[in-house]
């Protein structure tokens, strides 16, 4: 729990008596390769801190491709935001690439604290504002970049990821096929 205290703090402290009351509501689980935290078409309920391992937020598209949002890498926050707050069933899937860790707490329960905690209230908005514009730089590179650049952007924000997962989830990420992204890789390792 000292990590998921310090994780938060790190983004909009918080007193200790509402971190007392917040550690309450998570409790330990593991997620194995390939299994979900969230599926595509389910009500999301829980949040998660994901304490080591990866996930993949994905989403597919009418033929069945597959498009990789986001990967969480931990220490990080996931779950299904969008199914979260409008409850209704999720359509991007939250999936396990490694062994994952997680801490995990009904996000209803959460939301009841808000009332009591401004301060974790405070934290839950600072935490909307970070996705938000974490969203909003990845728009930007995949409309004004590149391919070779978002490659670099993606190997410098997640520096261990790709001896990890499959490749062509990170081909899926940057919007290009795996046959671009072996090229890329093999541009740069010649230069």
């Amino acid at each position: 729990m000292l990590e998921l205290f310090n994780y938060i703090n790190a983004i909009s402290p918080i007193k200790e008596k509402t971190f007392v009351e917040l550690q309450n509501l998570f409790k330990p689980i593991k997620l194995k390769k390939n299994e979900f935290f969230v599926d595509d078409g389910s009500y999301a309920n829980e949040i998660g801190f994901l304490q080591k391992g990866i996930v993949r937020a994905f989403f597919l598209n009418e033929e069945g491709k597959e498009y990789s949002k986001q990967f969480f890498v931990g220490p990080s926050l996931i779950g299904a935001y969008t199914s979260l707050l409008t409850r209704q069933p999720a359509k991007i899937a939250q999936q396990a690439l490694t062994d994952c860790e997680l801490l995990v707490a009904d996000y209803r329960a959460l939301e009841k604290l808000y009332d009591t905690h401004h301060d974790l209230e405070r934290l839950g908005r600072k935490i909307a504002e970070y996705y938000f514009l974490e969203k909003e730089q990845k728009e930007i590179e995949m409309a004004l970049l590149d391919a070779d650049k978002r490659y670099l952007i993606m190997r410098k924000k997640f520096p261990a990821i790709e001896s990890q997962i499959p490749q062509y989830y990170i081909a899926s990420y940057l919007g290009i096929s795996p046959t671009q992204l072996s090229r890329i890789r093999r541009k740069l390792l010649e230069s």
